[in-house]
């Protein structure tokens, strides 16, 4: 397969690299949430089918694309496609922000992580698969809990190798 678009990978994470519970987030952390807003505006964000029945409406300013095999699928205000080669219709940056079957599927033609590693550890059952050493850190921001944040957590931006 060849994909031209640019992926990246945009996921939060505790040590232990858990990164969902019940199709849903084991944490609340604002800061996270501001940094996903960041990162995403203005750009195409592409999801699996159950990331997208998690969310509770279209992320604005985003191109929301949802890639599933189901062919029966739809929700108003996002875009579907159902193979990979679909992906080749988003011109720049696409951000995969999950879940666990979509990062798995793309990560062999993903060039940047954006991981927020949360120093806990939750109880869960999904977690991040991937291997460290394919991948070169290029920039980490470490953030101490506070009376909004309750964990400490760090921004860490990879490339691959």
């Amino acid at each position: 397969m060849n994909i031209k678009t640019n992926l990246s990978i945009i996921v939060a994470m505790d040590e232990n690299n858990l990164i969902g519970r019940d199709n849903s987030l084991p944490w609340h952390l604002p800061a996270d949430l501001k940094y996903f807003k960041q990162q995403t505006l203005n750009k195409t964000i592409l999801m699996g089918r159950k990331t997208c029945e998690s969310l509770p409406y279209v992320l604005p300013q985003r191109r929301n694309v949802v890639l599933t095999r189901n062919v029966e699928f739809t929700r108003e205000g996002f875009e579907i496609i159902h193979k990979l080669d679909g992906i080749n219709d988003y011109e720049d940056e696409a951000m995969i922000i999950g879940g666990a079957m979509i990062y798995k599927l793309l990560m062999p033609y993903v060039k940047k992580l954006l991981i927020t590693k949360i120093h806990h550890q939750f109880d869960g059952d999904t977690h991040f698969e991937w291997s460290p050493d394919e991948w070169k850190l290029v920039s980490q921001i470490d953030c101490k809990a506070d009376d909004k944040n309750l964990y400490n957590y760090s921004f860490m931006e990879y490339l691959r190798k």
